[in-house]
């Protein structure tokens, strides 16, 4: 789930900026409306989206998921940008971690 609604805040509104932490707000209120979560589950949920922006912090197991897959997603799959400075470091360690080292950022 977390996953799914990372970017909401950015896609609804156009803009990335402080999209993490808006994006927290927008999914706990939709998380509240599908009825379909435990208060614990949102709030692990809206954590992994509050921090998934700081990509230079360490936070908690599950925020670390969010942040690397979000590094994959966008160094594999969007390569029409740049990769951000703030992504290299944890990209070239996911491929070193994942065995993909034919693929390191300079």
């Amino acid at each position: 789930m977390a996953g799914l609604l990372h970017d909401m805040a950015a896609y609804r509104s156009g803009s990335y900026d402080d999209h993490a932490h808006r994006g927290a707000d927008y999914a706990k209120e939709v998380l509240h409306a599908m009825g379909e979560t435990t208060e614990e589950e949102i709030e692990q949920i809206c954590s992994m989206i509050y921090h998934h922006d700081d990509k230079q912090v360490t936070d908690s197991p599950l925020d670390e998921v969010l942040k690397d897959a979000d590094v994959i997603h966008h160094c594999f799959n969007d390569l029409s940008k740049p990769v951000k400075d703030k992504e290299k470091a944890r990209f070239n360690a996911l491929i070193e971690e994942l065995g993909l080292a034919t693929y390191p950022l300079e």
